[in-house]
Order: C-alpha cells, then sequence, then structure tokens
C-alpha cells in the first residue's frame, strides 16, 4: 500500500458557456434499452428463461385462485405488490403506441423485439382478466394491506383477492382503457403474430361494447382502487380513446362515426388540457383524432373533427407556453403538474408532442398558436428538452433514470429492488420486519432498478433521494412506457417516414452483441495521479441574479484502486450534489468506497460566482 499526502493544483477547466442545460448529447439508444428492462423488474407470474432481470423470481403464482380464475401474470404499477388494472391498460396502449409510430427505429436499435415482448407480457394478462365478455377484473391485491408490509413480491403475505366489473358493477372507463390496449396492441402484432392479433381484436370489440352498454365509473365498482386509482376525468374520455383506437386497428367506420357523433356530448371537442396520464385521456384522443383528420379520414366528420384537432394543438401550445394558458415549469423548464410522481405527466405530454410533431411535418403544416405559427420543429425540440432534463440535464445534474449516467437515485421507493434478492438469500421477510430492516436503511438498493422513472423533482427542481420520500424516488410503469417511442425517435431519427401513412410494424429482429474487444489500459502518469477537470454546464438567470452549475470530473489516472479522497473544496457559494461532507473537507458519496484505475466520479454544485477551487488534500492508492 502507498499513502501519498500531497496538494494537487487543479487541473485547467473549461468554460463552456452555453444555451440552460444544453449538455453534449445523450446517449438515447442506451436510455431505451434501459427503459425497456425497467418493465421486466415489475413482471409478476412465473418468470420467462430469459428474463433479464435476474434479481427477481416468481411471484403472485395464486393470484385469481379464490375467484376460480387465473389471474398469474401481468405488472406491478410501482413500488409496491398490486396489480391495478387501470393504470396498467394505460402503460400497454402507450408502448403500443410508441411501436406503432417508431417501430422502424425500434427495429434499428435492436429493441423492437424486447418492446413487443414487453406489451406482450400485458396483453397475456389482460386476457386472462377478461374471461367472460362482459366481465374483467380490474386489480389483484389490497393498496391498503399491501401498503401495511414491505415485502418482495416474493414473500408477499398480503391479500390477494381480486376485484371485476360486471353489468351490475359496471367500470366504463376501466373496460374502455382495456379496449384501448387491445386494440393498439393488435397493431403491434399484426404482422408477426396475426392469430393472435386477432385475439386481441375479439376482445377489444368485446370490451369497448361493455364499456359503452353498461356506464358507470369503475371506482364505484372497484371502491378499493379509489385510493390510489380514483378515476377523476369518469369514463367519457376512455370511450372516446378506446373508439379512436378501435378504429386505428380496425378501419370500421363505427367507431369513427362515434367519435364525430359523440365528440360534443363527451367532452372531445369542448376540453382544453394541459395534462394526458393514466386518468385524463382527452388531450390523446385530440391528438389522435387530429391525425385522422390530416390523413383524410374525417369525411362529413371534418367540422367536428377540426374541433378535436383544435383542442389537440391548444394542449401542444400550452406545453411550448405559447398559449392561452400554459403548463407550469420548474425554474430548470420541466413541466410541473403535482408533487407526487410528476414525472409520469412529462412523459406523456412529451410523447404528444413528439408525434404531434411529426404527425404535423408529415402534413407539411405548421402549428397555430396564440403566440403565433410554430414550426414541427420546436415541438420535437420541446420534447427533446423535457427528456434530457430527465437524464440529467437539470440544475442537479440528477439522472432520474435509475442507472443511466453517474449521479442517479440510490434509493428508490421499491420493494423488490431495496430488499435482497431472493435469489441471494431466500429467508422469509416478514411484512412488518421488512420495514424494520429494509424500508429504514439509509443505503444504496440492494438491486439496482435499471430504467426506473422516478417520481422526479418538486416545482424548484429540488429532490431527496430517500427511500421513504415516495413522492419523488417511486417509479411507475406508466412513466415509462411512453419514453419507449421518445428515446427511439430521438436515438434514431425521423428517417423520411411519413407518420400519416398506414402503418406496418416490422417483424423484430434480435439485436446481435458486438463483438468484444480487449482495451488494455494507457499507463497512469505518476506526477498526477488524480486529475480535477471542471467546466460551467449550463447559466441561468433568476430575480435578476447569474447562476451558474459547474460539473466537476475526478479521475483516477494512476494504475492502483483510489480510496480515502480528501477534497479541499473553496470559494463554493451555492448546494454541492455528489460527495459527503467530512469535516473541512469533502470525501466519496455513500455510494462509492474507492474508485478503480482509470474511473471517475463527477460531482456539480450550483452558484452565481466562478468556478470554485477544488484541489486534493489526500488520498490512498492500494
Amino acid at each position: 500500500m502507498e499513502k501519498f499526502v500531497r496538494l494537487i493544483s487543479m487541473a485547467p477547466f473549461f468554460l463552456l458557456l452555453c444555451l440552460p442545460f444544453a449538455l453534449a448529447g445523450h446517449d438515447y439508444g442506451q436510455a431505451l434499452s434501459k427503459s425497456i428492462l425497467f418493465f421486466e423488474a415489475q413482471r409478476s407470474g412465473y418468470l420467462p428463461h430469459n428474463q433479464r432481470v435476474t434479481w427477481r423470481s416468481n411471484s403472485g403464482l395464486n393470484d385469481g385462485k379464490a375467484s376460480g380464475v387465473d389471474l398469474v401474470g401481468g405488472y406491478y404499477d410501482a413500488g409496491d405488490n398490486v396489480k391495478f388494472g387501470l393504470p396498467m391498460a394505460f402503460t400497454i396502449t402507450m408502448m403500443s403506441w410508441s411501436i406503432i409510430e417508431y417501430g422502424k427505429q425500434l427495429g434499428s436499435s435492436g429493441e423492437l423485439g424486447h418492446a413487443m415482448n414487453a406489451v406482450k407480457w400485458g396483453t397475456d394478462y389482460l386476457i386472462k382478466a377478461h374471461p367472460q365478455p362482459d366481465v374483467l377484473y380490474g386489480e389483484v391485491g389490497d393498496g391498503n394491506t399491501d401498503h401495511h408490509c414491505w415485502q418482495r413480491p416474493e414473500d408477499m403475505t398480503t391479500d390477494r383477492r381480486a376485484y371485476k366489473i360486471d353489468p351490475s358493477n359496471p367500470g366504463s372507463d376501466l373496460a374502455g382503457e382495456t379496449a384501448a390496449a387491445m386494440a393498439a396492441a393488435s397493431i403491434v402484432f399484426r404482422r408477426s403474430n396475426p392469430s393472435y392479433a386477432n385475439e386481441l381484436l375479439i376482445h377489444a370489440r368485446q370490451l369497448f361494447d361493455f364499456a359503452d352498454k353498461y356506464r358507470g365509473k369503475y371506482d364505484s365498482s372497484i371502491t378499493v382502487a379509489q385510493k390510489y386509482y380514483r378515476s377523476v376525468s369518469g369514463y367519457n374520455d376512455e370511450l372516446l380513446w378506446a373508439a379512436a383506437w378501435m378504429y386505428q386497428a380496425t378501419n370500421n367506420q363505427y367507431y369513427l362515426n362515434y367519435l364525430g357523433n359523440n365528440g360534443d356530448s363527451m367532452g372531445g371537442t369542448g376540453w382544453g388540457m394541459t395534462e394526458f396520464g393514466w386518468d385524463v385521456k382527452y388531450a390523446g384522443v385530440q391528438t389522435l383524432v387530429a391525425k385522422f383528420l390530416m390523413q383524410g379520414k374525417a369525411g362529413h366528420h371534418a367540422p367536428v373533427f377540426e374541433k378535436y384537432q383544435q383542442k389537440a394543438e391548444y394542449f401542444m401550445c400550452s406545453c411550448l407556453g405559447k398559449g392561452s394558458r400554459n403548463v407550469q415549469k420548474t425554474p430548470g423548464g420541466l413541466i410541473f403538474r403535482q408533487r407526487w410522481n410528476n414525472m409520469q405527466f412529462v412523459t406523456s405530454a412529451s410523447f404528444l408532442t413528439t408525434v404531434y410533431s411529426d404527425y404535423l411535418a408529415s402534413a407539411g403544416r405548421n402549428l397555430n398558436c396564440a403566440a403565433g405559427n410554430v414550426a414541427p420543429s420546436q415541438l420535437l425540440a420541446f420534447a427533446k428538452s423535457q427528456v434530457d432534463y430527465i437524464l440529467g440535464d437539470n440544475p442537479r445534474a440528477t439522472s432520474y433514470m435509475v442507472g443511466y449516467g453517474n449521479n442517479y437515485p440510490r434509493q428508490v421507493h421499491h420493494r423488490g429492488s431495496s430488499i435482497v434478492s431472493y435469489k441471494v438469500d431466500p429467508t422469509f421477510v416478514t411484512c412488518r420486519g421488512g420495514y424494520a430492516t429494509w424500508f429504514s436503511r439509509k443505503g444504496s438498493d440492494p438491486n439496482l432498478l435499471t430504467g426506473a422513472i422516478v417520481g422526479g423533482p418538486d416545482a424548484y427542481d429540488n429532490f431527496a433521494d430517500e427511500r421513504d420520500n415516495y413522492e419523488q424516488t417511486e417509479p411507475a410503469t406508466y412513466n415509462n412506457a411512453p419514453l419507449l417511442g421518445l428515446l427511439a425517435r430521438l436515438s434514431g431519427g425521423h428517417g423520411g417516414y411519413n407518420q400519416l401513412l398506414p402503418v406496418v410494424v416490422p417483424a423484430p429482429i434480435e439485436k446481435k452483441p458486438a463483438p468484444q474487444t480487449k482495451i488494455t489500459p494507457a499507463p497512469a502518469s505518476t506526477s498526477a495521479p488524480v486529475a480535477i477537470v471542471q467546466k460551467t454546464t449550463a447559466t441561468w438567470i433568476a430575480k435578476g441574479k447569474t447562476y451558474y452549475r459547474y460539473s466537476t470530473i475526478v479521475t483516477n489516472k494512476s494504475a492502483k484502486e483510489l480510496k480515502d479522497i480528501k477534497l479541499s473544496i473553496s470559494k463554493l457559494y451555492g448546494p454541492l450534489w455528489g460527495l459527503t461532507k467530512s469535516g473541512n473537507f469533502y470525501a466519496f458519496p455513500s455510494w462509492i468506497t474507492s474508485l478503480a484505475a482509470g474511473k471517475s466520479l463527477e460531482f456539480v454544485y450550483v452558484h452565481s460566482a466562478s468556478a470554485a477551487d477544488v484541489s486534493v488534500s489526500s488520498y490512498t492508492l492500494a
């Protein structure tokens, strides 16, 4: 062991003065792969032989048994072990829409097969959950009892009762969303698995008829869902949403007429929205109907469809900040709707602006906003800005996708990732014991929940990486679903595709791993074992004061392991992230104990002054 205690002068730093949060390009392809992988961590049931998230095991194997129906499979919605039908169906609809619009880009990335597998894992479950034309199971498990416990899915001892809707206990919103999911997925599988696509369409038709004939809100029938997924918007938006997807899947004039005849009475032409998500679907319906209009399919419904389109463009303009009523944004530029899992609205809205940008470009027209005409490219640029914020271009330099970048949440509010893998230690984790042993831990999660999009920062870009901070650190499937299309589009580009032409999803081709090249590290410099490089990565003005965000990279240039580093930082006048304060010095963050040869760590700070003075006080090479 060699011990060095010396003062290393700060390496030259580079000031890259640029637009706020405009950093070097992100690896959207890598982010895409990770975002799809997250769904494998959320799987319930018997896991397949090609399961890539290997710390998970089989779970929920008796789901539905007490009700005489097989409800094994599907997805856990978030950080708990309940299967909620409404957000699960919306997740599948949005994954399918992503593939429908950007299947070619997904194919080029090698991720189309994984994306289609993610959809099919959900639709296989939805088929099971629809055992009769007018019966649909909409929940397995109970949020109240589930939240009382902190257990791995493999250990759960909570109530697994199944809840359904039927003609006596209707749920038009749940049945409508499930019909939309089945219809959208049928388009995904039409070419590669036509018999399965036809099976999905049969279920979709039955569910649409069930939803339309027996009207009612699902949470009035499945009351245990009210605390967690209350249908605030009612069911009219889901009926229109389902009709739009049924038309896209079947080209049946009945569903186009449904949209034309009911647009005014059901709110499709009346509601100007500034949000889109698992509950409120109006902006999604309006976007799809605007597409039908631009495709020349409206016929005698054109006057009504034009009103749908006006409301779609109201939404787009509000996202850009160019409408008569605009969405709220954080100082760092992120859409902000609510404290609890705000990121769901960010990804969904960004997906809509992306597809609408491509619809407009394909139609050769601009967007009409209260502030004037807007080119389609501005919509795509907005969506890109939101994705870049999620991936780390924000005042905290935090990636809100777990496992992407260097600085991402380590204490995710997620039962499975926060408890040691069943495969590592199969010792039973009790209901309350999980809280005492695992929930209360301050360390990093033992299992990396790769690709998960957590709830995200507050209205002022603040974020606390703490497991009990469920509003900010809990992930959800419907946060990730729209990202499949977004990241595929940003990674693969447009490619000259006309988004208004009939959809043909290509057959998936498995991505072959590239040949691995063995890299021999270059000899480390003996004169400077630790290198420090600083650069300005963002600048913005708030309340008349100019703020700068600095990124600092500390690199171990030696051939040995770097441990026990102490950094001296002076002339620092703002918050710092990515290091731990230790007396008068700064040390490795809690999730890092050493730095291997050639590896780097990044920390960031924000203040309204020139770069701080950063130097190495001491370290150990082992």
